[in-house]
């Protein structure tokens, strides 16, 4: 709770939040590792919110429900413009 006795939803401080890039590295290479297309199950996930186009292995679909949509699909577009655009 805060000082004026609200309660804050979220994380309390930056480092607690999960680093969007490194849960994107996991993810993408335990659905290697399993066989799959890496790109056509994220953006599957992305699109549909349905944690079931990621696979279980190594942890993988609780490490990316941990992170928004959203701040996937930020992560994903600063690189894309960083590494192409620029």
């Amino acid at each position: 709770m805060d000082n004026q006795g609200t309660q804050k939803i979220g994380y309390i401080y930056d480092s607690e939040r999960p680093n969007v890039s490194k849960v994107l590295a996991d993810v993408y290479n335990a659905l290697v590792e399993k066989g799959y297309n890496p790109i056509n199950q994220i953006v599957g996930y992305i699109m549909s919110g349905d944690p079931t186009y990621i696979t279980s292995h190594k942890n993988a679909r609780t490490l990316i429900m941990k992170v928004e949509r959203d701040e996937i699909l930020e992560e994903l577009m600063s690189s894309y413009v960083e590494n192409k655009l620029s």
